[in-house]
């Protein structure tokens, strides 16, 4: 997925906190979504297979996200745009990268405006 740019003396982005997750349970280490409950091997596999289902396609929807805000901050017609390099550094890519989503987030953005459907791209086509 995203290549994070290696960076000294700075704090690690923790990841967003899941919002449907409680509070009190995401407190608690040993606590994840109530998997540590589930004593049937069977129901477990079953429902850690639908978190990882969901994970998988929450992650595959916040890239294509991530690409369109990153066309939308380089779009030349911004009188702010931001250049590939500081994308990447926002985004803690590598510039490379950063061009590729820049590219990818286009692509996604021509669909939606010529048709409604943009998403649906995984981007790995364009990564």
């Amino acid at each position: 997925m995203a290549e994070p740019t290696p960076r000294r003396n700075e704090p690690r982005r923790r990841p967003a906190p899941l919002l449907f997750e409680p509070a009190e349970a995401a407190g608690d280490p040993e606590h994840f979504f109530d998997l540590e409950s589930i004593d049937d091997p069977r129901a477990l596999l079953d429902r850690a297979t639908e978190l990882t289902l969901a994970f998988r396609a929450a992650a595959d929807r916040a890239v294509e996200f991530q690409a369109i805000a990153a066309a939308q901050l380089a779009d030349p017609r911004r009188f702010d745009r931001l250049t590939a390099a500081a994308i990447a550094e926002r985004a803690e890519w590598t510039e490379d990268y950063a061009k590729k989503m820049v590219e990818f987030g286009r692509d996604l953005l021509r669909g939606v405006e010529g048709n409604g459907h943009g998403h649906g791209h995984g981007v790995s086509d364009h990564a």
